[in-house]
Formats: structure tokens, C-alpha cells, sequence
């Protein structure tokens, strides 16, 4: 049953502004990513409808909508699914990050001035004492948030366009690892912050790609497990 499958509180408030099919999308997107809904679980759309207290039809217009972006997989005579990713996709998707965030490194320790280096600084103390409490949630939360910042740093905004593009889908991988990847994630976070800070562009080139190497092969390792 859906109800046993979603943790106490995890169903997000329908209250943004905005076309309900749109809200209901962003709530079972945001229930996906963070895989209070898991890859294979199945969706029924009575009890997607009851837990965010809408009817059936803007449900069943967010589903469609998610298997044509391959969030969900609409099986005839079975319903639909949470898609559950292959490892050649996790691949392609990890190693397209890959090449984006590196870039991104290098331009933001090109560009970051004293103010961009604070606020890394900050984030990075917020997902250490997340990883400190083990609020899983939050630390790829915070993970999120910090690589979006070096995005944001780097001034490209084609780049960042890209980026945004693939970040939920990194989310989603993210989350089953975040545990395993855990303090050392946050260590490498620092190590970024200090080449961004000095101004090292093949350093931060190197180090994120090192960084985001590690989180591919942590979810292979995971998804092998």
C-alpha cells in the first residue's frame, strides 16, 4: 500500500500558487527525488489523490507527465510506477554531472569573490553538522544546495541551465549513497572551497571531478549490494 510506503510528514503541502496539475506534479517529483516513494513502488492514483487531498484527475495528469520525462513508467493493465533507473542510465546521467560541475569549479574559482567563498563556507558547516545528526534528508539537501552555489559562482548561465536540467535526477541518485558517502563528502566540500578560495582553476577543476567520480562509484557500489 502507498500509506506504508510514505514516512510520517512526507507528503508536501499543496499551497504554492499555481495550476493544481502543476502543484501535484511538483509534489510527487519532490516525493520521488527523495525517494519517499521508492524506484518499483507502485502508484495508485486513489491514494496519491487522498494523501495530497486532491482528486483523481490532476494526479493522473502529473503521472503522464512524469512518464514522458521517465520519472514513472505507465505499465498497461498494471498502472503506473516509479521508473527504476539501470545502472547505464545512472551512468550516462553521473558522467554528464561529471563534466558540468567540473566546469562549473573552474569558473567559479576564476570568478568567487569573498562573499561567494563565505556562503560555500556556511553551507559546508550546515551539511557537516547534518551529517553530524545523521538527517540524511537534509545533508543531500544541503549537498544540493552547495554544488548549486559553485554553479551559481561560476557566472555561465548556459551552464547553468545544463545543470539544472540533470540536478533533480542527481538527487535521486544521491540519496541512497549520502549515508555511505556521508563526512567524506563534506572533506572534499572543504577541499573545493580552499582551491575556489586561492584562485586554482586546474585544482578545483580536478578536485570536483575527483568528487563526483567518488559519487558514481558509491552508487554502483550500492546498486551492486
Amino acid at each position: 500500500m502507498l500509506s506504508a510506503g510514505l514516512p510520517q510528514g512526507a507528503v508536501p503541502k499543496l499551497e504554492r500558487p499555481g495550476p493544481l496539475r502543476d502543484r501535484v506534479y511538483e509534489a510527487l517529483l519532490e516525493l520521488i527525488t527523495t525517494r519517499a516513494l521508492q524506484p518499483g513502488q507502485h502508484l495508485v492514483e486513489s491514494e496519491l489523490a487522498g494523501h495530497l487531498g486532491v482528486s483523481r484527475q490532476p494526479v493522473r495528469e502529473a503521472l503522464q507527465r512524469l512518464n514522458t520525462e521517465g520519472w514513472v513508467d505507465l505499465r498497461p493493465a498494471q498502472g503506473a510506477f516509479v521508473h527504476e533507473p539501470t545502472e547505464a542510465e545512472a551512468d550516462q546521467l553521473l558522467t554528464v554531472r561529471t563534466l558540468l560541475e567540473a566546469e562549473a569549479a573552474r569558473l567559479a574559482a576564476a570568478n568567487a569573490g569573498s562573499a561567494g567563498v563565505a556562503a560555500l563556507e556556511s553551507l559546508c558547516a550546515e551539511g557537516e553538522q547534518a551529517v553530524a545528526a545523521d538527517e540524511v534528508d537534509e545533508a543531500v539537501a544541503l549537498n544540493a544546495a552547495f554544488h548549486a552555489k559553485i554553479m551559481d559562482l561560476a557566472g555561465n548561465t548556459v551552464l547553468a541551465g545544463l545543470a539544472a536540467q540533470v540536478d533533480r535526477r542527481v538527487r535521486w541518485y544521491y540519496t541512497p549513497v549520502a549515508r555511505q558517502r556521508g563526512r567524506q563528502s563534506w572533506i572534499e566540500h572543504r577541499e573545493l572551497i580552499a582551491a575556489i578560495t586561492a584562485r586554482d582553476e586546474q585544482l578545483a577543476t580536478r578536485l570536483m571531478r575527483e568528487h563526483t567520480e567518488h559519487t558514481r562509484r558509491s552508487y554502483h557500489e550500492q546498486a551492486k549490494s
